[in-house]
């Protein structure tokens, strides 16, 4: 046995190319395989997404995501961060929402959360928008305490007639709705 008694396997293993549109007597001649005529058998021929006259999928789903409208953004911050950044100095036994916005390089309009995930060693005073129910009890037990502030940093800085401290503290009105009265008896 030699190379030159190696051949491809028997039926079919090699096959000639088609080779279309190259006369009548190929048997692919004139239309070359692509019917008579219409899209179908133009160059670039894509066959489109057709679903009758449902709406097609590519109408029905919204184009650029969606995002709601009331959705806050919040940055979070846990325990045992709050742990490290004491033991390093950084904080002290009060920590504002603006010392959290530094510390976690947040932004101005951004709410700020504290989490329950570690443990507090000492007594500190937390002021941030939310608390988890663990990190509330963790700070209480460690001889702490929690304030919750209402508005962000952004929105404190706009109420004029307090100080971004206080207007941080102060909760926003509650918006009401008015109604028409109708002049119908």
């Amino acid at each position: 046995m030699d190379l030159s008694s190696l051949r491809p396997a028997k039926g079919g293993a090699v096959r000639n190319k088609k080779r279309v549109g190259r006369g009548q007597g190929s048997g692919n001649g004139t239309t070359a395989g692509k019917g008579n005529k219409g899209q179908q058998a133009r160059s670039g021929y894509k066959r489109p997404i057709n679903e009758g006259g449902q709406i097609p999928v590519y109408r029905r789903l919204p184009k650029f995501g969606f995002t709601p409208v009331d959705k806050k953004p919040v940055n979070t911050v846990n325990l045992s961060q709050l742990q490290k950044w004491i033991d390093d100095g950084l904080i002290g036994n009060e920590i504002s929402v603006l010392e959290l916005k530094a510390l976690l390089h947040g932004r101005n309009a951004e709410y700020f959360k504290v989490l329950g995930n570690g443990e507090l060693t000492g007594a500190i005073t937390i002021t941030a928008h939310a608390f988890s129910k663990t990190a509330e009890e963790k700070i209480a037990a460690a001889g702490g305490k929690t304030i919750k502030a209402f508005r962000t940093l952004e929105e404190a800085v706009r109420v004029t007639d307090l100080s971004y401290e206080d207007a941080l503290l102060k909760p926003k009105a509650k918006l009401v709705k008015r109604v028409k009265k109708s002049t119908k008896p």
